[in-house]
């Protein structure tokens, strides 16, 4: 069955693209972990315990960043736009805060709705959100010619993007740049590769509280910035 792209777009489309991404994590790992313990010595103790129990990196993110690292380490038995279920992670970021924003929102508020025993409660979260680089070789897909093939993309439907993923895996894409789904229209990065991407020793960073409830998501950093997402508009 034809899925409306062909291969052949890619020696024809993929170039060399930079930009500067953002993305947000959970904030509160330390945190969790001081509360078991008295001192430093037994905070590190117990962090280097628990790297023996993650799985492995991948050997080309072990000079990586944990923040650039850590996607590529774990699986998901959710699929992903570019990524299919139990397939090895990939990094995602947006150009635009707030595109990133709901990006993280979505997928916890996804979460949430997906545990019975969590539908009815709101969960609360601190979220740091940061920016890296990214750079090589890309494909853009609001450009011609894969903008033709625009609803593909968009579908909550993935078996298109998930093949075309795959295909571009073998042809040495590592990194694709498309529309944000969820509203803001923003621009995202999904990186194949963890060498296409690096972090200043001065990156940006910012710290935001978030609530996470049936009816949606709400994030606020410091006292004017905050963004609202209603869950209305991603069960559409």
């Amino acid at each position: 069955m034809s899925v409306g792209w062909q291969p052949r777009w890619f020696p024809q489309s993929m170039a060399q693209r930079a930009s500067t991404l953002w993305r947000g994590v959970e904030a509160q790992h330390v945190l969790a972990t001081m509360r078991l313990v008295d001192n430093q010595e037994e905070q590190q103790l117990l962090e280097a315990l628990l790297e023996t129990s993650k799985p492995n990196l991948p050997s080309s993110s072990r000079d990586k960043h944990y923040l650039l690292s850590a996607p590529f380490r774990y699986s998901s038995s959710h699929a992903s736009r570019f990524r299919r279920q139990n397939a090895p992670g990939l990094w995602v970021g947006a150009e635009e805060l707030q595109t990133a924003c709901a990006e993280v929102g979505f997928w916890r508020w996804r979460f949430l709705m997906d545990s019975d025993g969590l539908k009815s409660l709101a969960l609360h979260a601190q979220l740091t959100f940061f920016q890296a680089k990214v750079a090589g070789k890309s494909i853009d897909l609001t450009t011609h010619p894969w903008s033709s093939a625009e609803p593909l993309w968009s579908s909550r439907n993935y078996a298109a993007s998930h093949a075309m993923s795959d295909e571009g895996r073998q042809q040495g894409v590592q990194w694709i740049r498309y529309r944000s789904t969820l509203g803001t229209k923003g621009m995202c990065g999904a990186i194949l590769s963890p060498q296409a991407l690096s972090l200043r020793s001065d990156f940006a960073q910012q710290s935001w509280a978030c609530k996470f409830t049936a009816g949606g998501v709400f994030m606020q950093q410091g006292h004017n910035t905050s963004y609202q997402f209603d869950a209305r508009d991603w069960e559409r």
